[in-house]
């Protein structure tokens, strides 16, 4: 299974039960149907894979986002839940008790000004210190255990800390992992001036204590807006209600 890498994490937890391989990409389907179309030249079968607020891939009889097939197989899900008298909820609900909570936070501010876009992500790359490649430790009380920055190339979980995903100097995008489970990404748009954040808490199977897990992520969002966004001093605007 595939996923883009501002998805939900919840298709990685699943896999770690249960032993399928999962992979993240960078965000655009043609990442996931590109490296679908690699798998499978390798003679490996491609179950699914999905992008946040874009869509779905269902199979490998075509390798992008479908609404089609997405919508048939929702809909037969939705009958077999129906035939056991299970809502969609409540299946949702036994995922999350199983593999863990995942809760999400996405939004973006609009910025026109791209000296001051490259200002606040060179500011997080040099963070106290001017001098050095220097990233933020913690945000709102919460360590940051890794930092990964696919504009540099850049990632401390990796031996070498050279990231595996492709890197690009034309586009900003900075992954802040936490000690919580919290995961922050930073990143420019291609196509519109936002700069956008896609946030989650990946709790551990257990945890099923969802106004707290939800408010444990606003109190981390609230920080990452504040510590590294600065709205303020870089006249951002937020995304309109």
């Amino acid at each position: 299974m595939l996923a883009s890498t501002v998805s939900s994490k919840i298709l990685r937890a699943i896999a770690l039960k249960e032993g399928f391989h999962f992979e993240e990409t960078l965000t655009g389907f043609k990442w996931m149907g590109n490296r679908a179309r690699e798998l499978l030249d390798q003679n490996k079968i491609v179950l699914f894979a999905y992008e946040e607020a874009i869509g779905y891939m269902c199979g490998s009889a075509v390798l992008d986002k479908d609404g089609v097939s997405a919508a048939a197989i929702a809909g037969e899900m939705t009958s077999y839940l129906a035939a056991k008298n299970i809502t969609l909820s409540q299946q949702l609900t036994a995922v999350y008790e199983e593999y863990g909570y995942h809760i999400t936070k996405n939004s973006y501010f609009i910025c026109h000004d791209q000296a001051v876009i490259r200002a606040m992500f060179d500011r997080l790359r040099h963070y106290g210190n001017q001098e050095d490649v220097s990233y933020p430790s913690q945000c709102g009380g919460v360590a940051i255990t890794a930092v990964r920055d696919l504009t540099t190339g850049y990632d401390s979980s990796q031996a070498d800390n050279k990231a595996v995903l492709p890197s690009s100097t034309s586009s900003q995008m900075i992954t802040f992992s936490f000690s919580n489970g919290g995961v922050a990404t930073m990143r420019t748009s291609g196509t519109e001036p936002k700069i956008k954040y896609y946030t989650e808490l990946c709790a551990a199977p257990g945890n099923s204590d969802a106004k707290g897990l939800q408010k444990e992520l606003d109190d981390l969002v609230n920080a990452i807006v504040e510590d590294f966004f600065q709205p303020q001093k870089n006249n951002l605007l937020s995304k309109p209600e």
